[in-house]
């Protein structure tokens, strides 16, 4: 019986975020975490001579949350035009995955058309030890230039 190399689970900190607004490409380097989903829409389906339904999918969205250090301005500033012109900003956010030690290589997923749900504007606390700010946001569309390599077995 084959095994999974414990070598071979990827480490959760060796990423690379970057975030491209209006043809500006940000280094995200502040990033603490960040999780995008991909969930497929379903339509239920009646079937004659069958007392259940069954499940047709009809679509996707894409929805994901991040979590940043509270050090940059960049998506207020989102929010500020928004505020202050009603444009609505989309931009993109590129997740690079490559643990040198494990034997599947890279991962590159592009999250397209990006949205915020909204964000922190202000903030301070005097009991911790940084400040960090959760952002909620949906996507478009994705691409993945890049995907891991089946481990040795699979």
């Amino acid at each position: 019986m084959r095994t999974m190399n414990a070598k071979d689970a990827v480490a959760a900190s060796l990423a690379e975020c970057f975030v491209t607004i209006d043809g500006r490409r940000y280094n995200f380097m502040q990033a603490i975490n960040l999780e995008a989903n991909f969930k497929k829409t379903k339509a239920k389906v009646p079937i004659l001579g069958k007392p259940g339904q069954g499940n047709k999918s009809t679509g996707w969205e894409g929805s994901g949350k991040a979590t940043f250090h509270y050090n940059s301005s960049v998506f207020r500033k989102l929010f500020y035009n928004f505020k202050e012109t009603g444009e609505d900003i989309y931009f993109d956010i590129q997740v690079t995955n490559e643990d040198p030690a494990s034997s599947v290589g890279r991962q590159t997923v592009i999250l397209k058309d990006c949205n915020l749900n909204g964000g922190v504007l202000a903030k301070f606390s005097a009991s911790d030890d940084y400040l960090q700010e959760s952002i909620d946001f949906t996507f478009e569309d994705f691409e993945m230039p890049e995907t891991f390599k089946n481990l040795a077995g699979m």
